[in-house]
């Protein structure tokens, strides 16, 4: 028999994880919750609920970003479809933009794996040097560090920090971060900046939850951004502009007369 857990549905209800989508779910419980129930199979526990919204908040959007350029290029060329403009933008989330969170989340429970829960910040700190000469010497990245535009601190930073410690979700994650950024000043030839991707990755470790959500959550933020530029190419088109740039750029292109 091939069945899921997450969910069925019979002749006169519809069931999500053992629940009565209309009579136990529909105006009963938020969207947080609900996602948490399908994902894990429980509702928020503790302060998660305001931690999640956070980073659903942090993610939504970035502006021009590869992946809404994306969606904006691919709603150009077929406009009838918003789900495939969605998915374009989507699927350009990778290592170097969104995705990264997950990169984070994996290389900060790497690290914090090698401290006590009441590890000194001295054992931080040591901890931090040794990844940075370990990872620079395999020329592997030091994933959630780095910012392109906020060479002297990103300023969401202080924000989700605020949020971790005041929902009690400040532990070894978000302190190995910290102290990343902090040796990275004095190690390298110059400072990478702790950014938003090590922020979620250390938020989502510290709240005990699988790494995947780190990319996962990003994703689904993210979904609500495009399709806020999606509703703007219509009246606005920049897809139509970005391709005509392209155009222009390459003289064996005949373009008619304007």
């Amino acid at each position: 028999m091939i069945k899921t857990e997450i969910g069925y549905t019979t002749v006169d209800a519809i069931t999500v994880r053992g629940r009565n989508l209309a009579d136990e779910l529909i105006g009963k419980i938020d969207f947080i919750d609900m996602m948490m129930l399908v994902i894990l199979g429980r509702t928020c526990q503790g302060n998660e609920r305001d931690m999640i919204n956070t980073v659903l908040v942090t993610v939504t959007d970035h502006g021009l970003t590869p992946s809404a350029i994306a969606a904006r290029l691919t709603l150009t060329g077929a406009p009838e479809a918003i789900q495939g403009a969605v998915a374009a933008g989507l699927l350009g989330a990778g290592s170097a933009f969104l995705g990264a969170m997950e990169n984070a989340a994996i290389m900060l429970k790497e690290g914090a794996s090698n401290l006590s829960p009441d590890a000194s910040d001295a054992e931080v700190m040591a901890v931090a040097e040794a990844m940075i000469t370990t990872r620079r010497a395999a020329r592997l990245p030091l994933s959630g560090l780095g910012h392109n535009i906020h060479t002297h601190g990103d300023p969401r930073i202080p924000a989700l920090r605020a949020v971790s410690e005041r929902n009690g979700y400040y532990g070894l994650n978000w302190r190995l971060l910290l102290a990343l950024d902090e040796a990275t000043g004095r190690m390298l030839k110059r400072r990478l900046v702790a950014n938003t991707a090590g922020a979620v990755g250390a938020m989502i470790n510290d709240m005990g939850l699988p790494t995947h959500m780190a990319r996962g959550l990003a994703l689904v933020g993210r979904c609500a951004g495009l399709i806020g530029h999606l509703i703007e190419e219509e009246s606005d088109p920049t897809g139509q502009k970005l391709w005509n740039l392209v155009l222009s750029q390459d003289p064996r292109n005949v373009l008619p007369a304007r």
